[in-house]
């Protein structure tokens, strides 16, 4: 062989205009394959929002749903059990029976402005702080079947 032949590429849909003049090493084209595509893409966009494709806010009507369900079925009645449980810690007061956070059972003997004093049983007295206070048990008439 006399020496390496020379690719040529022919313009996809490209004019000869586009072509760059140069040695071997260069491109052939200015243009790329993105050029290229976003022209026809967007001649296509073009023709379907002239037949009569609906309004682009309608594509974000599903989302609106999602976010309306979950607000009505999650976040709405979370709130208000955690609007209910203030109250109540905001109630507290001395011989309430109440159960912390980490399942201890007692009875309220000091309030202060962020602590509670607990009776567990006899002589055993713990500290804690309201926010573990996780509700108030209502009072039985009965005394338990044990004691």
């Amino acid at each position: 062989m006399a020496g390496a032949a020379r690719c040529y590429h022919p313009p996809l849909l490209l004019g000869a205009r586009n072509r760059v003049r140069g040695g071997p090493d260069q491109p052939l084209y200015k243009a790329t394959v993105a050029t290229v595509m976003t022209a026809s893409s967007l001649s296509l966009f073009a023709s379907a929002a002239a037949a009569g494709s609906p309004p682009g806010w309608v594509s974000f009507l599903p989302l609106v749903g999602m976010f309306l369900i979950f607000w009505f079925l999650i976040l709405r009645p979370q709130m208000k059990r955690q609007k209910d449980l203030q109250a109540k810690i905001g109630g507290l007061k001395k011989g309430d029976q109440v159960l912390t956070a980490g399942g201890l059972l007692g009875k309220i003997v000091r309030v202060d402005e962020n602590y509670v004093d607990l009776e567990l049983g006899p002589n055993i007295k713990v500290k804690a702080l309201r926010s573990t206070i996780a509700d108030v048990v209502p009072p039985t008439g009965t005394s338990p079947a044990n004691d």
